[in-house]
């Protein structure tokens, strides 16, 4: 779910506009699970651009009281979400903390790191959702921690059917300020990409594993 059509555009073109997002549907890119993929996408460039990240901010501030209420506490996923979250904490006055990927090997050994209390109602922010492991991961963690996870809000997400169903399984629900098909409407409509380039795109999307 997108926060509505004319900001998730708005949203789509930022990303365009500052190389957060690279197309080389010709020239694919190598992840590190071996995939080609015809994307790169690095939301942390949206720090850089002071105009950017203040309407990205507001985006995730709204999504938040919108969609889940207001929480008592934003948690920020490491590494590409501690920054955005701590800045949507700013927005909403609200305490912040951050989960680590793991626990830490010394000192405390702590996963999650910043004051909280059982119970309280928390809003996670990622920066991006591709199968949805490392984020599912920092939810499991906080329910641990006996948080109530009302939900998580990203930047952007590529869509893919893997992350849908682990989300539901899950029982997190999911907010994004843009996603693949309206980044794809953008590039199209500012002929970053062809029509061709388009239907390669769109494919390897729907079948990532065995594209190209």
């Amino acid at each position: 779910m997108i926060l509505n059509e004319d900001k998730a555009l708005k949203v789509a073109e930022f990303l365009l506009q500052i190389k957060a997002i690279k197309l080389k549907p010709n020239d694919p890119f190598t992840w590190a699970s071996g995939i080609k993929s015809p994307i790169y996408c690095d939301n942390r460039v949206t720090l850089s651009y002071p105009q950017i990240r203040t309407y990205i901010r507001q985006g995730y501030a709204e999504s938040v009281l919108d969609y889940f209420g207001k929480p008592d506490v934003i948690a920020g996923v490491a590494t590409g979400g501690i920054a955005q979250g701590a800045l949507v904490a700013q927005e909403l006055g609200l305490p912040f903390i951050y989960i680590r990927s793991e626990a830490k090997a010394h000192g405390m050994g702590n996963q999650i790191e910043g004051y909280y209390e059982e119970g309280q109602k928390v809003v996670v922010i990622e920066d991006l959702i591709s199968t949805g492991g490392s984020s599912l991961k920092a939810i499991e963690a906080l329910r641990e921690a006996k948080l109530d996870v009302k939900g998580l809000i990203a930047i952007f997400t590529y869509g893919f059917d893997i992350a849908h169903s682990a989300f539901a399984d899950a029982e997190c629900p999911y907010v994004t300020l843009t996603d693949y098909e309206t980044m794809l409407t953008k590039a199209l409509d500012n002929n970053l990409i062809s029509e061709d380039d388009l239907s390669s795109l769109q494919e390897w999307r729907r079948n990532p594993k065995d594209w190209k």
